[in-house]
């Protein structure tokens, strides 16, 4: 047996030491351990699909539409390690799939989003400034946090419209958003 295949074994042992040996030691193949994880990803067992996907994402020149496809896996905890993947190779192909993840109904998953989508940068805005009419108020937050924090002055008249709803999570990062880009300033009608 091959020392790939053992690892991808020991990867799904049950025996957490020896998994995380494993993943590394994959993640340090890496090409050729590939095919090996793929066949995981497909596994009915979300404990596999996990493995595969950290390991995967120890890979540096992986393709991240690997991880793209596990945001949408039946497993959070597989969409966890998808999005958290995505913060480590963050690509703008993933944009679209991550600003759907920040409706996802795990509250990890969407957090992670947001940290992946901020990973991208600023080529996420317009997909975020699109979607952001049509969100729903959860969405809403997580994509102003985002916005807020790649200070992108596309995003000034969405951050303005956004102080009239009734959040105040969401007024907060409208709030942090416009400091960051310079427009804290405080107007008063004088008689």
């Amino acid at each position: 047996m091959s020392s790939i295949q053992s690892w991808i074994e020991d990867l799904v042992g049950g025996d957490e030491v020896r998994a995380e040996y494993a993943a590394s030691q994959l993640g340090l193949v890496g090409g050729p351990a590939i095919s090996g994880l793929e066949e995981l990803l497909k596994s009915p067992e979300a404990d596999h699909r996990w493995w595969a996907v950290r390991t995967l994402a120890q890979i540096p020149e992986i393709n991240a539409n690997y991880f793209v496809d596990a945001l949408e896996d039946a497993s959070s905890e597989v969409r966890q390690a998808a999005a958290l993947a995505l913060a480590g190779h963050p690509v703008e192909g993933a944009a679209p799939a991550l600003v759907r993840a920040l409706g996802d109904e795990d509250a990890m998953v969407r957090t992670l989003a947001v940290n992946a989508l901020s990973a991208i940068g600023k080529p996420v805005v317009p997909i975020l400034l699109d979607r952001f009419p049509r969100a729903s108020a959860s969405e809403k937050i997580h994509a102003m946090r985002v916005l807020a924090e790649l200070r992108d002055p596309r995003a000034i008249p969405i951050m303005m419209k956004a102080m009239d709803e009734d959040s105040a999570i969401l007024h907060h990062w409208c709030e942090i958003g416009l400091q960051q880009l310079g427009l804290d300033m405080v107007y008063l009608k004088l008689d």
